[in-house]
């Protein structure tokens, strides 16, 4: 299997807004991800997360071109219960933190697939997940 990173929902988003302020810097992991032969999985959540978002900010025409972008690159993923049950194990043991159960998800994910998180959300460095920098 490649080496593969966990996409959250900030570099997916700023890859495609060019008046986001991370917009550069996704576009350039993006084309360091590919010289390092990486593979870019979206986990269900994030495609939902990050589509919803692209419609609002940028019209129907940008989220349908990207929706289909990414459902062919076939890189998708959905988190077991498990994923689930231990992404509240991790809230529960962080009541301080206002951390989602998005990203708490993808934490645990990340963990079962010993695969990092290509994010800009210092929430997983909280978690002490692994994270693609």
């Amino acid at each position: 299997m490649k080496p593969s990173v966990i996409a959250d929902t900030g570099p997916l988003y700023a890859a495609v807004d060019i008046d986001d302020i991370h917009h550069s810097r996704a576009q350039a992991e993006l084309t360091q991800l590919a010289k390092e032969r990486r593979g870019v999985i979206v986990v269900y959540s994030t495609l939902l997360e990050a589509h919803a978002l692209i419609l609002r900010k940028l019209g129907i025409a940008t989220a349908s071109e990207w929706l289909n972008e990414i459902l062919q690159s076939g890189a998708l993923a959905n988190p077991s219960v498990e994923d689930y049950l231990n992404a509240t194990m991790k809230l529960a043991a962080m009541p301080d933190q206002a951390i989602t159960l998005f990203d708490a998800t993808l934490a645990a994910l990340s963990t079962r697939l010993n695969a990092p998180i290509w994010t800009y959300d210092h929430h997983f460095d909280v978690m002490r997940a692994k994270v693609w920098r």
